[in-house]
């Protein structure tokens, strides 16, 4: 059946058991490709029965259909015309894992985080509103989108307008992570107690076969219905924001779904439909592990198992593994994360100290006050968050953290090129970001050894400190029990090179290593730096290198606009350094998913590019001499 959908107007034709019929289709279609292509597996088969219920109720895309994220909307890809597409999903010129406007006009919302859904919603129905349009306007958000501070300022906006708009709080008791949290207890108790939604349905359904029910009957039965909510129901905050609260509905159930969405698209006022589905429906493993099946990599259909080939330890892995380890001895360490704690692997920390391991829920703003808190009163917090989620919390960490000068530790995940999620969570901002904040260190090691010696490192300094890792596995380096000190802000000078310097940042160090192995073969004398800090930046050995060589070139996995190589210009410029320095990152322009190599290769980051943008430029000042 699956086939036969060119767009949602055709599943206005379906019966309700072709609907159940071809929602089970969906689900091995999901299962099928993810399978192949890993990606975001667990919501979006829990969200089938909603995704058809929605293009059923509503005309799309006229009506404007905002999903939070793209988790949840695999299902939605699927009935909007990509059916074809589909296998390449999160694959290089492939369909993206989330939503794109280019993509479809029914994806009328970008969002690689959450929380996002909710504001820009109510920017669409105020936009229809000032001109004058009709178009019914409907933002999916999950119950773990719930707890961003951002999701609330939008309800509290959609609330004081009045706007006519329907939000459907999508609930699976699941961000990435099982939620935690006063939300996430509000809203179980909301699903424990559907009795007054029920008794509320029986009233009304009995004043309408009362005829010629009186205006006063009528306001006393409201009453009624009020005074049975606070004695069967906890107060409801969707209705005293100035919601008509539906639910809890079951979100696998299609007719009532429809029935119940058929309903809030009467309504010209602001409602709230709670839909309670299940992460994994459908696909057994999923069902039992959800936060590991969030968005797992290929897996073995059978089995469940996900598929991995024998890889070293991630850096994510060794920079948890370490904080563990100096943990053990220094009880004023305490580690945060908002929402991830499996994916930046502080889930065995919260196991060893679950009295020092906060998770804030999807709230990095939150999450960087609330280390600065920790800090200024005598703790040493250490925030593990993505390079592409502390994007969120930038104000924070200028006026809450650095402002103060509290020694708050950033260990920033995912630094540098991600892969199949694409541009929408790419690490390549953060030094840009926080390069210009006063009092606050930047380093980054090039390798899973250095990455140790600088966490320790940045626990015994004065002031904030960010230390990025990348994305993935480390070098499978033998790491020693007692992690090896560095001197802090001093950059390593690796080899000596007359005609020209590489000076790299991160584990693109191995790379300008085996690019000068090659110049030298070739006939060229090619010194490598490993920098460590673009924070302080050691200055010093940058000046000794300068005498020694004749040109520099920086390496970085980064945006060039105001990243790593950036700070050595000014520092160049400033210091009037006469020799040439020029600048090699990631260009000015969103990168999509793919292969980070095959991008390393595009932009001339991987050893032969390397070699080319060496051998080109030398040659061309041999040839002006």
């Amino acid at each position: 059946m699956l086939e036969t959908v060119q767009s949602p107007k055709d599943l206005r034709h379906f019966s309700i058991n072709e609907l159940a019929e071809l929602a089970a289709e969906i689900r091995r279609k999901i299962i099928e490709t993810t399978a192949t292509t890993g990606g975001h597996i667990g919501a979006s088969l829990g969200a089938v029965e909603l995704t058809l219920a929605l293009h059923r109720v509503y005309d799309t895309p006229e009506d404007k259909l905002v999903w939070d994220i793209g988790h949840q909307a695999y299902a939605h890809k699927l009935v909007t015309g990509r059916v074809a597409q589909f296998a390449e999903l999160r694959q290089l010129g492939g369909i993206s894992g989330f939503l794109k406007r280019r993509e479809s006009p029914y994806d009328v919302w970008e969002a690689g985080h959450g929380g996002t859904a909710l504001a820009g919603a109510l920017g669409m129905a105020a936009a229809r509103d000032l001109q004058g349009g009709q178009r019914q306007v409907v933002a999916v958000v999950g119950d773990g989108a719930l707890t961003s501070g951002m999701a609330w300022e939008a309800l509290n906006q959609i609330g004081h307008l009045r706007t006519a708009m329907v939000v459907v709080v999508n609930d699976n008791s699941m961000s990435i992570a099982p939620n935690v949290g006063a939300i996430s207890r509000y809203l179980t108790e909301l699903r424990s107690a559907p009795a007054y939604t029920r008794l509320k349905q029986d009233v009304e359904s009995l004043l309408e076969a009362v005829p010629l029910v009186g205006e006063s009957l009528r306001r006393r039965v409201e009453r009624l219905k009020d005074l049975i909510r606070y004695v069967v129901l906890p107060q409801n905050v969707f209705e005293n924001l100035g919601f008509q609260y539906f639910g809890p509905v079951d979100g696998h159930d299609l007719p009532a779904l429809i029935n119940v969405l058929g309903n809030a698209r009467e309504i010209h006022a602001p409602v709230a439909v709670h839909v309670i589905t299940q992460k994994g429906r459908g696909y057994l493993p999923a069902e039992a592990q959800p936060e590991r099946f969030h968005g797992p990599g290929p897996f073995d259909i059978a089995s469940g198992r996900i598929r991995k080939g024998k890889e070293a330890p991630s850096y994510s892995q060794v920079a948890a593994d370490t904080l563990l380890q100096l943990a053990q001895s220094r009880p004023e360490v305490v580690a945060i994360t908002a929402a991830m704690g499996e994916g930046t692997k502080l889930d065995r920390f919260a196991e060893v100290f679950p009295q020092r391991f906060y998770d804030v829920g999807m709230a990095e703003q939150h999450a960087a006050t609330f280390a600065a808190g920790l800090a200024a009163a005598g703790m040493r917090p250490v925030f593990a968050v993505y390079s592409t989620f502390l994007q969120r919390a930038c104000d924070q960490i200028i006026h809450d953290i650095c402002h103060q000068n509290l020694p708050v530790t950033l260990a920033i995940d995912r630094a540098g090129l991600v892969g199949a999620d694409g541009a929408t969570h790419q690490g390549i901002y953060d030094i840009s970001l926080l390069r210009p904040i006063p009092h606050l260190e930047i380093a980054m090691g090039k390798d899973e050894s250095e990455l140790r010696s600088l966490l320790a490192a940045a626990l015994d300094r004065p002031g904030p400190v960010a230390v990025r890792y990348p994305r993935g596995s480390g070098r499978g380096l033998a790491l020693s029990e007692e992690i090896p000190s560095l001197a802090w802000g001093k950059a390593e000078w690796i080899r000596q090179g007359r005609q020209l310097t590489l000076v790299a940042l991160g584990p693109i160090v191995y790379t300008a290593l085996e690019a000068a192995t090659a110049l030298e073969a070739m006939g060229f004398s090619i010194g490598v730096v490993n920098a460590r800090f673009v924070k302080p930046l050691d200055k010093e050995t940058l000046s000794e290198v300068s005498r020694h060589t004749e040109a520099m070139l920086t390496l970085e996995e980064h945006s060039e606009a105001g990243g790593f190589g950036s700070a050595v210009l000014e520092w160049a410029a400033s210091e009037g350094i006469g020799i040439p320095v020029r600048i090699a990152g990631l260009p000015d322009s969103f990168i999509d998913q793919g292969p980070p190599a095959h991008y390393l290769a595009q932009f001339e980051l991987d050893r032969d590019g390397i070699v080319r943008r060496v051998t080109t430029w030398l040659q061309a000042a041999r040839e002006r001499a």
